[in-house]
């Protein structure tokens, strides 16, 4: 498997959580779901972490946020919204932000951007609980090494303006479909951000997630030197 960047480490947790470990020896993890059916027992205890970024308030992404948050105290990154939520929850080292919004964290530079999705949280008596809105993070490394997680998502012409804006060289995206993009709108995004290198995520997890890696690569074969990046979870790429 090709080495993504000298000294970046990227565990997949399954679906879109991620655990990654930065050239400056920062660890953070993005929407951790580690009771999903493809996370297997050696990836399901973190061994640090000190940032968390949460895109959005569905139950499988921020399904274990309080409980990681509460063993590790990192620093909690999300839209307003879910920030105050989880606050209430007895989160603490929570920062709440909007889109467009940057922040200097952990030593990583941390951008909020836009997605298109929902965000909300059953509560009791079955009550629809408001999160804010969904979002996709864009992190530069301490080196300068930038890549962009889009959360959930459908295809929106705007990821241009993320490529030129904030020229990521690695973007992790959904193909499952039913919930988010799938490999033909995905394909388009790869086009719009103009990356080479690309991750894709929240596909296998449940049955009607159809969306494959093979086909993301046939509808991107045209694309010189892209690297689609098949992870297989709890499998660390170097």
């Amino acid at each position: 498997m090709a080495q993504i960047h000298p000294g970046l480490h990227i565990t997949w947790l399954g679906h879109s959580g991620f655990f990654i470990r930065t050239p400056g020896g920062t660890h953070l993890a993005i929407d951790p779901w580690l009771g999903n059916p493809l996370c297997p027992d050696s990836a399901k205890q973190l061994p640090k972490l000190d940032l968390l970024l949460l895109t959005h308030g569905h139950g499988d992404h921020i399904g274990d946020a309080v409980s990681l948050a509460k063993q590790f105290s990192p620093q909690v990154v999300a839209i307003y919204e879910l920030a105050s939520y989880l606050s209430a929850q007895g989160v603490q080292n929570t920062i709440g932000m909007n889109k467009g919004g940057t922040v200097q964290v952990a030593g990583l530079q941390v951008t909020m951007v836009h997605a298109i999705h929902s965000s909300a949280h059953v509560g009791e008596n079955g009550q629809i609980v408001y999160l804010g809105d969904p979002a996709g993070f864009v992190v530069k490394c301490e080196d300068g090494f930038t890549f962009y997680h889009a959360g959930d998502t459908a295809v929106f012409s705007d990821m241009q303006l993320i490529g030129q804006i904030y020229q990521p060289e690695l973007a992790m995206l959904p193909i499952g479909g039913l919930f988010t993009m799938d490999p033909r709108e995905a394909a388009i995004a790869i086009r719009l951000l103009g990356v080479k290198k690309v991750i894709p995520m929240h596909y296998r997890t449940f049955p009607p997630l159809t969306g494959t890696p093979e086909q993301l690569r046939e509808l991107t074969r045209d694309i010189e030197g892209l690297q689609v990046i098949e992870l297989q979870p709890g499998v660390a790429i170097e």
